[in-house]
């Protein structure tokens, strides 16, 4: 089970992952179907619920606010400091992200794009930055597809217009249910960043040791 031990963090994150998504799927058509009922609607199918504009709004709109967090704390992180805190580069460097990779060409094991180097190694560089800005702009954009579709729902409903995914990114709306979850993610990690100069989780790689001092910064 070798292969189990060493990527057990990825498959629980996963699996977790799974089951909140089933169950925000299952809560979510119970309260859709709650709400059909007291307006003596038909229930919908689960099915249904799962591709509609619903439940593609909450779910798009809480990984757009994830991403967003994790892509900014990557940039924060390589340019920020803040002494004493296990989620800061030591104020005096010294850590092994800041050897130029263009020293280790030739190393073996190496990753292409640092052999390569140019292009490929300045993308590489900062990859993974990229990714989740990519990530994040996709969310972005399904939220408001998702949203526009709930959102030109209730218009019609009311007399209303239909809105298109772009008009829907002007609406205040939108934004609301953007910034309600922003404002969270990154309250989160500044209660990170400041509790781990003080307090400790032991054998976790994101606390300094039990004995560091609080002054220490860095792992």
């Amino acid at each position: 089970m070798r292969v189990l031990r060493n990527n057990g963090l990825l498959l629980v994150t996963l699996g977790l992952f799974a089951v909140f998504l089933v169950g925000l799927l299952l809560t979510g058509h119970a309260e859709q179907n709650a709400e059909l009922a007291e307006h003596g609607e038909r229930s919908a199918n689960l099915w249904a619920y799962a591709v509609s504009a619903d439940f593609g709004q909450a779910v798009f709109e809480n990984w757009e606010s994830e991403f967003l967090q994790m892509g900014m704390y990557v940039v924060l992180t390589a340019y920020l400091l803040q002494k004493g805190s296990a989620e800061s580069r030591p104020p005096d460097g010294g850590i092994d992200s800041d050897e130029p990779p263009e020293a280790h060409q030739t190393d073996q094991g190496v990753p292409w794009p640092v052999c390569r180097g140019g292009v490929a190694l300045t993308l590489y560089k900062n990859s993974l930055a990229i990714l989740f800005t990519l990530l994040f702009g996709a969310s972005m954009w399904l939220h408001a597809v998702s949203g526009a579709a709930k959102y030109s729902d209730d218009q019609l409903q009311h007399g209303g217009e239909a809105v298109s995914a772009w008009s829907y990114l002007g609406t205040s709306e939108f934004w609301f249910e953007s910034f309600q979850n922003w404002q969270s993610e990154f309250l989160a990690v500044a209660v990170l960043v400041a509790a781990t100069i003080w307090l400790r989780q032991q054998r976790s790689p994101q606390s300094k040791p039990v004995h560091a001092p609080h002054s220490q910064t860095g792992v």
